[in-house]
């Protein structure tokens, strides 16, 4: 039925385009007639050429995961209170944009800073494309700013880190063994239900693997409290679990891509991407080059232009 539903999408896209430019040509022939006037035919061609924009933007989301919901991750980088308050602001930002997105959005897990923001949360954002739309946002983000926690009131730069990965569902089947998997319960802290505090709900997951290209062998560490069970929060442990090896597999895959196409240095997802330096009123994507001087509003969720910008650039990889 989702199937059916996009290809629906599509469909009734093309024919809105094509009834709009038909439009158009119509005016055209009542304008030579003398029964139509000027400004109707550049407001019909206006209207037109945007919807054709429109459905080539969304053709950059031809991938087979872009259509996915989402699960997004941020972590605080070293800098103590400073990059921590910087990493609540980024969920602030994202909650922000998922809710002009039309997207649902739930907490998984969700780390408080020492005296203020956030250590790390993970949050699962549902909706059509709401992996197409947020992938432009794995990376690092820099801010610089004066720094409310610092009592000479210095300019500082803090970072915090951004993972995006599509959240699998029944229809992709990923195997993992369980013996590289362990399992540690803790008791759920903050507010809750009558147990979260005095039942060990809380699961922390441990996936080991060995790294293909060093041989190195790694672990992946989830924490979920999100359920009031453990059995529960041991199931959406595993969903992100099985969320982030397929976003490595489809790394792994854009990484092939690009050593043949020679752009190698455009997916290197681990640099920074995005700089916001709220003195100067910026924010500038690295990547694209895009940038815009209302940092309020980016902060706000305003993001749009920054993604247009990313999948415009970058949508075929």
């Amino acid at each position: 039925m989702r199937k059916v539903s996009a290809l629906k999408d599509w469909l009734t896209a093309y024919r809105n385009v094509k009834q709009e430019v038909d439009d158009v040509t119509v005016l055209y022939d009542f304008f030579r007639e003398g029964e139509a006037s000027e400004d109707d035919i550049q407001a019909q061609y206006g209207s037109a050429l945007q919807s054709i924009e429109k459905l080539e933007f969304k053709n950059m989301l031809r991938a087979e995961e872009d259509h996915m919901s989402a699960v997004l991750k941020i972590n605080s980088g070293a800098g103590g209170t400073e990059s921590q308050d910087w990493a609540e602001m980024l969920m602030r930002m994202y909650i922000r944009y998922c809710e002009r997105s039309g997207f649902k959005v739930r907490e998984m897990d969700f780390q408080k800073g020492d005296e203020a923001g956030i250590k790390t949360v993970t949050i699962e954002v549902e909706g059509n494309y709401a992996y197409g739309f947020l992938k432009s946002e794995t990376g690092v983000h820099r801010l610089v700013r004066v720094s409310p926690y610092n009592a000479q009131g210095k300019r500082m730069t803090s970072f915090a880190s951004v993972f995006i990965a599509p959240l699998v569902d029944d229809t992709i089947e990923i195997e993992v063994s369980p013996t590289d998997v362990t399992w540690e319960t803790f008791r759920s802290s903050g507010a809750g239900g009558q147990n979260v505090n005095k039942v060990e709900t809380g699961v922390r997951l441990r996936y080991k693997y060995r790294d293909e290209k060093t041989g190195e062998i790694k672990e992946i560490a989830i924490e979920n409290t999100e359920s009031r069970s453990q059995l529960g929060n041991k199931e959406n442990a595993m969903r992100i679990l099985k969320s982030q090896l397929y976003e490595m597999e489809l790394q792994k895959k854009r990484e092939k891509q690009a050593e043949i196409e020679g752009r190698k240095k455009k997916i290197e997802w681990g640099s920074q991407i995005r700089s916001y330096v709220f003195d100067d009123r910026r924010v500038k994507d690295h990547r694209t080059n895009y940038q815009v001087s209302d940092v309020q509003r980016v902060m706000d969720g305003d993001l749009e232009d920054f993604v247009k910008a990313y999948l415009m650039e970058f949508g075929d990889q």
